[in-house]
């Protein structure tokens, strides 16, 4: 099928004004509809629909498997190091965490110092963090740390609050005042001595998943810079990749921690919905908090840190009582059973497919088995998280869009005006298609462990000096990106990627493993025996910090 060509520039600019007419706004929101499969919804059968939902609570197809630990040796740790060889270091007196996060700061400027930018952080909190590293060093020196993140770098996604920062969320509108308050993610970090370097740049409202906001330097791709890092959390996936923090915060509403992991070749993962809580940043019925790392190891760590029932978020109400994922590290795979979702290797590009099946064969290798698995929704998730996703920021900014419309970035615009053509009936009915989405992938896991399908659809895609400018509308990159994403964020369930090769290019390509609801254990110990046996791994860029 023919697509609208990508747009940018002055281009994009006439075609966000042509959305402010009635006439332009039906037009495109025709257009953009078609291509991105939202048409096709209404074309299903009835009895893929499920009845209206009324809560988002993720369904379970039995309960978290339960496995003991194997005694399997961790993973060797990344090339950047990790919250491990941190605590070694500290532990034996070779470094301490001020000297740590003073280093880390003078490197995040460098890192922006560079052309094209590849500066992951947008504000530096300098005092509060040294102020934080004297303490942390003082509790290592006294031999009492915290934890095991007890001294560790981090950055956290400017989508949540952090206390002395505005709350921007990748825009210049609102208030542009420093907040007193951490979001709940934001002090569990500190609760854990973690030392937080500052925020991380994202896409406006997190509504793109490129890596694309010409309201801030976004960083490029690490890997190659002449690439974009994917987002909408890009700028703590660069700060990951380029080895400036072994782990950093994001927020996933479609891909938004899995696509930047992806594309800058490192972990992340998506966490069930209600075990970390949300408050104090995002919103919506399919956005979730969770981490961006060099390591599994620290993926556990950082869940174990900042998950668990918060009274400021009602949704965390079934969340069970943080710790004990770091255990699921050992457990390997031996008897797992694997749902391959076939059809959604078929979509991806060859060298994406092929990666992913040698991740698949290693599992295997190593005592897991294979089924193939397959549900007609699996292909309509984009199109129903697209309606889902869009419609919910739609409203929750309906402020910001009658007060500020000319303000946005333009793709904003253009994305904005064009919902305006949906229908209460098309809404509702994406939601009954969710439902059954839902009911689908619930009785797959009542027979699987995981499942398994690719992250995006290609490696990270060219972009120009003028587009990172401007800003880019091109449905064909945008289904790409979050082609594999959705299904997990409409049902609510566990996902992770991990970095399994790297295209003709060098640019990395991501592996996702999905899991039954609340059971990140068996995801992580996945991911992690494919770093163990190093089927899986994060490769030094060409642009990195330096480890003298």
């Amino acid at each position: 099928m023919a697509h609208s060509p990508r747009l940018s520039g002055f281009a994009l600019s006439a075609a966000a004004r042509l959305t402010r007419s009635r006439i332009g706004s039906t037009a495109l929101s025709s257009l953009f509809r078609k291509e991105l499969k939202v048409t096709e919804l209404r074309e299903l059968p009835d009895h893929l629909r499920g009845p209206f939902p009324l809560d988002v609570r993720p369904l379970a197809g039995r309960p978290p498997r339960s496995a003991a630990d194997a005694g399997l040796a961790p993973p060797r740790p990344p090339w950047s190091g990790s919250s491990a060889t941190l605590a070694e270091a500290y532990r034996s007196g070779r470094t301490t965490p001020e000297e740590v996060a003073d280093r880390a700061l003078r490197e995040a400027r460098a890192l922006a110092a560079r052309s094209p930018a590849m500066g992951p952080l947008m504000a530096y909190a300098d005092d509060a963090a040294r102020s934080e590293a004297r303490a942390s060093t003082a509790r290592w020196q006294a031999g009492k740390p915290i934890g095991p993140l007890d001294g560790v770098p981090t950055a956290i996604k400017e989508e949540l609050c952090v206390r002395g920062f505005p709350w921007t969320r990748g825009t210049d509108i609102g208030d542009p005042s420093p907040r007193a308050d951490d979001a709940t993610v934001a002090a569990r970090v500190r609760a854990s001595g973690a030392v937080i370097l500052g925020i991380t740049p994202m896409t406006e409202y997190g509504l793109t998943p490129t890596g694309i906001n010409p309201k801030r330097t976004m960083p490029r791709n690490p890997h190659l810079s002449a690439c974009m890092a994917g987002g909408s959390s890009t700028g703590a996936g660069v700060a990951v990749a380029t080895g400036l923090v072994p782990f950093a915060i994001g927020a996933d509403g479609g891909g938004s921690i899995r696509t930047p992991a992806a594309l800058n070749g490192i972990f992340g993962i998506k966490p069930t919905w209600g075990r970390v809580s949300r408050a104090g940043g995002s919103s919506g019925s399919v956005a979730h908090v969770g981490p961006l790392a060099s390591s599994t190891l620290d993926l556990a760590r950082v869940i174990d840190a900042v998950s668990g029932p918060d009274p400021l978020d009602p949704e965390t109400r079934d969340a069970p009582l943080p710790g004990g994922l770091e255990r699921a590290i050992g457990r390997g795979v031996r008897g797992l059973v694997i749902g391959v979702l076939e059809q959604e290797f078929s979509d991806a590009s060859p060298e994406i497919a092929k990666a992913g099946q040698m991740a698949i064969d290693a599992l295997v290798k190593e005592g897991a088995r294979i089924v193939s698995v397959a549900t007609p929704l699996a292909r309509y998730a984009p199109a129903i998280g697209y309606v889902t996703i869009a419609v919910e920021a739609r409203t929750i900014l309906s402020q910001e869009w009658r007060e500020h419309a000319a303000d946005l970035t333009p793709d904003l615009q253009l994305t904005f005006a064009t919902l305006d053509a949906l229908t209460a009936p098309e809404l509702l009915d994406a939601q009954r298609l969710r439902a059954g989405l839902r009911r689908d992938i619930a009785r797959w896991f009542e027979e699987v462990d995981l499942l398994a399908l690719p992250t995006t659809v290609a490696t990270a895609g060219r972009v120009s000096d003028a587009e990172m400018a401007t800003g880019v509308v091109d449905t064909r990159l945008l289904d790409g990106l979050c082609r594999f994403a959705f299904l997990a964020n409409l049902t609510g369930l566990p996902a992770g990627s991990v970095p399994v090769a790297l295209d003709r290019e060098g640019l990395p390509i991501g592996f996702q493993l999905v899991g039954d609801a609340w059971d990140e254990a068996t995801v992580l110990a996945a991911m992690a025996h494919l770093e163990r046996i190093e089927a899986a791994s994060v490769k030094r860029p060409a642009v990195a910090v330096d480890r003298g």
